[in-house]
């Protein structure tokens, strides 16, 4: 059961995190918050199984999965400073943890396996996936199949020993006292059955303890949601292919950024202002990001150390070749990478991976510019409609499309975004999108050393100076020949080409040199 339609602050701007990665740390640490409410007493035991042919199995430890799950079963979220001593939190509280690698043939590379024991030694197995950008989804529970991906309030009624033509009394219950339904479905295992009815709002105490005392439920179970913005099932959204924004734009005379507010207000039911104040929360952060970069930035665990400052002091020493405003982009790109290097404070747009694109972009054309703020918002929720193109008929996972999906979409969203701030046309910013990402089509993904850092780093750069030409190009009327559409089709038929080695699992690319061996032994 897939999401109802992308939403810019759930699938393409955040989650607002810490480093390194989000399909790891912050996709982890949301599905161990889900997790942990389904467990009752003390957390005693955690056993995670990754598959071998996954990207997990490989990465894990790395990119920070194992931080970020027994974070999130801590009760931390993605963006709290302590998730990075989660594994010594756990100890400290008696929670043995286990990881593992082990065949069990996972549909997904990144299938997160676990068994949750409790101090009465009863356990709880839950089958979690890791879809890319830090969105998750649980697909099992205790045998039982279920999509719960954290966008409802989600009350999970256990019942069992009935026959299947009994059902729909407890559904017809449920409805009766359970006022705010959006979705209810069910799902069986042998004499188990699973309701989960999917709410806008928390079910109260008194209805669980009434629905505790039908015969037959044995347990009822309630999830809060880690999406910021909850799905409405009765939502329609105004378009969902570039095509249609460019018609919808010409019919009602409407900029990118205004389409962007236009989705979002009737996608999650809130109102214009609120979304253009909640990206301005979100382009202070990112500019936060960038100070704190430019400060420089302390971790053991990495490769490299900070080094964005390097190119300013070769500017003014008049080292490098003159570009203006691409060294600050290129400065500022390599800020906010650093700070996600560090486990600093980021947001991941539209991913950890390529977190330094759209503010190394955006904010620095904005700042070298000096241009009014209004502006900055306005670019930003440009870019960001065009990663729910992507969101919604690609993908911006890695470990299923390789880097073409993380940077490439990055460098996509940021070129018209650049279009917007610099004030060209709705069909500018499509055909900038379009040449951003036909060039770098097929980019795979190999970090060195089980680190989110190299190549990283350097590909948001390349990113983040593609845009600047995509726009500009763009700008001054160049044809861009395939359709912003047809490119995103593009990309997703080559991630189905791409072997896994390519595709974050560290098996192929850099990641194989002798060099990112001899990096990753001395880490390790």
């Amino acid at each position: 059961m897939a999401t109802k339609f992308s939403s810019i602050f759930n699938n393409v701007i955040g989650p607002v995190m810490r480093g390194p990665s989000s399909s790891h740390l912050a996709g982890a640490a949301r599905i161990g918050l889900m997790s942990r409410e389904l467990i009752d007493g003390k957390l005693e035991k955690v056993i995670t199984k990754f598959d071998p042919q996954g990207s997990l199995a490989t990465t894990y430890n790395g990119h920070g999965s194992d931080i970020g799950l027994l974070g999130g079963l801590l009760g931390w979220k993605p963006d709290n400073k302590n998730i990075v001593n989660s594994l010594k939190e756990a100890k400290n509280k008696g929670i043995r943890v286990v990881f593992k690698v082990e065949d069990y043939d996972a549909n997904h590379p990144n299938t997160y396996k676990l068994t949750l024991i409790n101090d009465k030694e009863l356990s709880t197995n839950i089958t979690a996936l890791s879809l890319g950008g830090g969105m998750v989804e649980i697909v099992n529970i205790d045998g039982i199949n279920t999509s719960i991906k954290g966008d409802f309030y989600e009350t999970l009624v256990f019942i069992k020993d009935i026959d299947e033509e009994h059902i729909d009394k407890y559904i017809i219950k449920i409805k009766k006292l359970i006022k705010n339904v959006e979705k209810i479905f069910y799902n069986k295992e042998e004499n188990k059955y699973l309701i989960n009815v999917k709410t806008g709002q928390k079910v109260s105490s008194s209805i669980i303890n009434d629905l505790l005392k039908a015969e037959n439920i044995f347990d009822v179970k309630q999830i809060d949601p880690v999406l910021p913005i909850l799905t409405k099932q009765n939502t329609e959204i105004p378009f969902k292919t570039a095509e249609e924004i460019l018609e919808i734009s010409k019919k009602e005379n409407l900029d990118m950024w205004e389409l962007a507010t236009l989705y979002e207000s009737m996608r999650g039911d809130i109102q214009k202002k609120l979304v253009f104040k909640k990206m301005e929360e979100i382009a202070g952060i990112m500019n936060d990001s960038i100070k704190n970069g430019l400060k420089g930035t302390q971790y053991s665990d990495r490769i490299l150390g900070p080094q964005a400052w390097m190119i300013k002091e070769a500017e003014n020493n008049n080292k490098l070749i003159p570009t203006n405003i691409l060294n600050n982009v290129i400065t500022y790109t390599m800020a906010v990478m650093e700070v996600k290097s560090s486990m600093g404070l980021i947001v991941a747009a539209p991913t950890a991976g390529s977190c330094g694109v759209i503010p190394g972009t955006i904010i620095g054309v904005y700042d070298s510019l000096n241009l009014d703020k209004d502006k900055l918002i306005k670019a930003m929720l440009s870019s960001a409609i065009i990663g729910i193109l992507i969101s919604e008929n690609a993908t911006f996972a890695g470990e299923e499309a390789g880097c073409q999906a993380e940077c490439g979409s990055a460098s996509s969203m940021a070129s018209a975004g650049l279009v917007q701030l610099m004030g060209g046309t709705v069909n500018q910013g499509l055909k900038a999108a379009s040449i951003a990402l036909q060039n770098v089509l097929g980019l795979i993904c190999d970090p060195v050393a089980n680190r989110v850092e190299v190549p990283c780093l350097g590909r948001n750069v390349m990113a983040a100076t593609n845009a600047i030409a995509s726009a500009n190009m763009a700008l001054a009327g160049v044809d861009d020949v395939i359709p912003l559409d047809e490119v995103i089709n593009s990309m997703h038929r080559i991630a189905e080409m791409l072997p896994s080695e390519l595709c974050c699992t560290g098996l192929g690319g850099l990641s194989v040199t002798d060099t990112a061996k001899h990096l990753e032994k001395n880490l390790k």
